[in-house]
């Protein structure tokens, strides 16, 4: 089992929902009403916001990768 999965296996049942309407409309291209924000010094690692649930891509030449799915904490943001 890889980390994302893990990640989104600690989730409820809601937060899953969240988190896969989330990948499909970036999958689609569609950001309208997403919390999407750049991280400060990498032009591009984003992170999307949806209540406590954090979803960190990367975007590369168009294509977004999953980096992680977390909870809000301290420690969230401290390796990218």
């Amino acid at each position: 089992m890889d980390t994302i999965e893990k990640a989104l296996a600690r989730l409820s049942d809601k937060e899953r929902g969240w988190v896969r309407t989330i990948l499909l409309r970036l999958k689609e291209g569609r950001f309208s009403g997403l919390d999407v924000k750049k991280f400060k010094g990498n032009e591009e690692v984003y992170r999307i916001r949806k209540g406590d649930i954090r979803i960190i891509v990367r975007r590369h030449h168009g294509d977004f990768f999953i980096l992680a799915i977390e909870r809000r904490s301290e420690k969230t943001y401290r390796n990218y």
